[in-house]
């Protein structure tokens, strides 16, 4: 899933071992998402908006999922 969390971090000039201590995760949990090679749980997606205070939608990409 692609994320803007990188541009977002970026831009409030954060590192990512500040936005991790923010959001309560490892810094390698923030380079996975930024990596796209891991998706967030829907409490850590909530957390990262809620952080930079956008909607989940401004950070994450749903276009690549699947309809049910």
């Amino acid at each position: 899933m692609k994320t803007r969390i990188q541009e977002l971090r970026k831009a409030h000039r954060l590192s990512q071992e500040e936005l991790a201590m923010a959001v309560g995760v490892t810094r390698q949990t923030i380079i996975s998402l930024e990596r796209e090679k891991y998706t967030a749980s829907l409490v850590l997606a909530y957390k990262i908006a809620r952080f930079f205070g956008v909607m989940i939608e401004d950070v994450f990409d749903f276009s690549d999922v699947e309809d049910i």
